[in-house]
């Protein structure tokens, strides 16, 4: 009875249908006709050339959801996003670039750079050029021996192990209530957050900065960053 309801509202719409989505619909009923003939064993099997007339029709007429019936129309636009995705993936790859230097010249490289530890890429560029090769420096260091030096330690380490000699500094203006600018030093130590110095002049320069820092930290060898 349902189905019989919808087929008379179906009946009742198609004049105000456009001729192109009648004989897009059509075509994926008659697709789907011939999808069921060939189903063996009860089970419908669809081929990649299914799939894609069924992906291109929705992505012309998206209306002919609602007369697909052998696949869920969330199933119909998730192969359709897929081949969204593939095509773009492949618009984006770059088919340009240099072409791929010879396995030789890779070979003659990596052992260059093995056998002269103490050359770079320059050096190793260098020495191609007077042998005859026609080859980039970038494409010297892509194909060079990678040697791994000892870990090197983050900024967390690092702080964690110096912040007790490393301390903050940094310069303000306050202006007074007689329209004058007061500048101002403060100089934090890193490890606990201490105030080690504060100070305010109405000229600052370099001397008297370099004064405060050395005031503040009497007796120790400083480096400024």
């Amino acid at each position: 009875m349902i189905g019989l309801l919808c087929f008379a509202l179906a009946v009742l719409a198609s004049p105000f249908k456009s001729k192109l989505r009648l004989e897009a619909e059509n075509a994926v009923l008659r697709h789907q006709l011939i999808v069921l003939r060939r189903r063996l064993h009860g089970r419908v099997r669809l081929t990649n050339h299914d799939r894609w007339f069924l992906v291109q029709m929705y992505r012309w007429f998206p209306s002919i959801l609602t007369v697909v019936t052998i696949v869920q129309p969330e199933t119909l636009v998730r192969w359709h996003r897929a081949g969204f995705r593939r095509y773009w993936r492949w618009k984006s790859n770059s088919r340009g670039g240099r072409p791929p230097i010879e396995n030789e010249l890779r070979a003659l490289i990596r052992q260059m750079s093995t056998e002269n530890r103490l050359w770079g890429a320059p050096r190793i560029h260098g020495e191609l050029l007077k042998l005859g090769f026609s080859v980039t420096q970038s494409s010297v260091a892509k194909y060079m021996v990678k040697r791994r030096g000892p870990p090197s330690q983050g900024w967390k380490t690092f702080l964690r192990n110096h912040a007790p000699d490393i301390a903050a500094m940094d310069l303000l203006v306050v202006p007074t209530i007689g329209f004058q600018l007061l500048y101002g030093i403060v100089i934090v130590r890193i490890d606990r957050r201490d105030l080690v110095w504060i100070n305010v002049t109405t000229n600052p320069t370099a001397e008297w900065v370099a004064r405060q820092i050395t005031e503040a930290f009497p007796g120790t060898m400083l480096r400024v960053t």
